[in-house]
């Protein structure tokens, strides 16, 4: 890996297009490397992981609401260009690369149950997944082909979040979506150097916004932003491809990101690339759910199935503090400063960002369920908001190292919860990791993700469509061209018919 200096640069500066960041990602995107056989099987494992939360998702109202829109733009197949399918959806409804990007994008994101990298940023790194997809089934590349993009967007969007934080400057965490696909589509076409960088510029540009997505009174755009990135990549290679470019230098002109967006005139960052020749190894570094909600929760719901034999009656709880992590504390604990987060009307978004709930309700059941733990019924029980009001985080600044640590035995998103009881009695445990984090008491490994692919996709797709989907999935690199639509999964009418109605909009 190669450490590259990324600073904003006055607009007479000698600074030549070869030291663009864009330009370097272009590189690394444009080079023909083999993937690593643990990585080929990692992006095997995640094509499930993302599967299952669209399953589980697809009845939801703002995923039913993404995939009319998708419906509204057909694709009448030509020579080169099938379009691309929809999760549940059978062929030959076939839509739009970008649009089909969006629905699935939307299916992936809706649970917030997907796979996570965090370090200077945060990030859902298999939300790269549909809008790659998506392209390669409208073009009718490989499985092999699909494996080679896929390992370059988990590269340079964790590479990015290594090197670049955005929410400090609250940027929304998916200005680093939109490049890492562009990059990402491009190695899945071989396109130049130069296509990929425009890409790049076009994609970035378009992508980067404020994350009031994620605070306060969170909505369903919550979903919609990384399926908004995604849709934007796969119209900025086309119009790259066409010959049309960028804003340039994108992160370091004068007008650029970084000077207006970012750290300003004096901002130095540091983002790590693969060197020529090198494997991306990325997606190694990253991690999934075992529970639906914010990944600093991981650790927390597992702490407080942990420690509810050991407490006991808990209306005998006088309080509980978390020392977590300075992000833990000031995005989901109390050191943001949201009210909603207290609220038992609060929205299921606004829930899974809310560490006081998750650890009451994982206290009080001693499980985690993506629809039982948010229901308003369960949100609303009294004796669940007593004791969600009873709870508070605060920053330990060795979490908060240990949250930013290089190391990967280092690194870690845990807490330690000081439960004091009324009698003035104290109980204390800690996690560093979650169970099913690499490190865990359980890491996921295939097995698991295919557990967790069939728990999410009771009840929604048949059996048979099951084993079905599972199949080609584990044989994705070995699917020939034109093949790749059987990466989505259809259900019956009677299941999309569970979805709500959703009022016409101008589609």
């Amino acid at each position: 890996m190669k450490t590259h200096i990324v600073r904003a640069r006055p607009a007479d500066a000698d600074f030549p297009r070869a030291e663009h960041l864009a330009t370097k990602i272009a590189e690394v995107a444009a080079d023909p490397v083999e993937v690593p056989a643990a990585v080929a099987e990692m992006v095997v494992n995640r094509i499930i992981d993302n599967a299952a939360v669209a399953a589980a998702s697809l009845t939801r109202r703002p995923v039913a609401s993404a995939r009319a829109q998708a419906l509204a733009q057909p694709y009448r197949p030509g020579p080169g260009r099938s379009g691309a399918t929809v999760f549940g959806l059978p062929a030959p409804r076939w839509v739009s690369p970008e649009w089909a990007a969006w629905a699935n994008g939307v299916a992936v994101r809706e649970l917030d149950f997907h796979d996570t990298f965090l370090a200077a940023e945060y990030s859902h790194p298999g939300d790269n997944i549909p809008p790659i997809l998506a392209v390669a089934q409208h073009l009718g590349r490989s499985g092999g082909d699909l494996i080679r993009g896929l390992a370059t967007g988990y590269e340079i969007q964790i590479d990015l979040v290594r090197g670049i934080c955005l929410h400090e400057h609250k940027i929304d965490h998916v200005a680093h979506l939109g490049p890492s696909a562009a990059a990402g589509i491009g190695t899945l076409l071989r396109l130049d150097t130069e296509t990929i960088y425009q890409a790049i510029g076009q994609a970035l540009h378009t992508t980067t916004a404020t994350r009031q997505s994620r605070k306060g009174e969170i909505s369903s755009w919550k979903a919609y932003a990384p399926a908004f990135a995604g849709k934007m990549a796969v119209e900025a290679v086309d119009r790259a491809m066409r010959g049309e470019g960028a804003p340039a230098p994108i992160w370091e002109g004068a007008d650029g990101v970084i000077a207006w967006l970012l750290g300003g005139a004096d901002a130095e960052y540091y983002v790590p690339l693969p060197g020529p020749g090198e494997a991306k190894h990325a997606i190694l570094d990253s991690y999934t759910k075992e529970h639906s909600a914010e990944y600093q929760s991981q650790a927390p719901i597992d702490l407080a199935r942990r420690m509810r034999s050991r407490i006991g009656d808990l209306d005998q709880i006088a309080s509980i503090v978390l020392h977590t992590s300075h992000h833990t504390h000031v995005v989901i604990g109390t050191g943001s400063g949201d009210p909603q987060k207290f609220d038992p009307h609060a929205s299921r978004e606004t829930l899974d960002h809310s560490v006081p709930y998750i650890f009451a309700v994982a206290l009080q059941d001693g499980t985690w369920h993506h629809e039982r733990s948010y229901a308003p019924e369960r949100a609303q029980r009294p004796d669940t908001v007593a004791l969600w009001h009873k709870i508070s985080t605060t920053e330990d600044p060795e979490w908060t190292r240990r949250y930013h640590a290089t190391d990967p035995n280092e690194k870690a998103f845990g807490t330690r919860a000081v439960v004091t009881l009324r009698s003035g009695e104290t109980i204390v445990d800690e996690l560093a990791v979650a169970d099913a984090h690499p490190l865990g008491a359980q890491p996921f490994a295939r097995e698991q993700y295919l557990a967790k692919f069939r728990t999410l996709a009771e009840g929604v797709l048949d059996p048979a469509e099951q084993e079905r989907f599972l199949d080609a999935a584990q044989r994705t690199p070995e699917l020939a061209a034109g093949e790749l639509d059987q990466l989505t999964f259809t259900v019956s009418n009677a299941v999309l018919d569970r979805a709500p109605r959703t009022p016409e909009g101008i589609f």
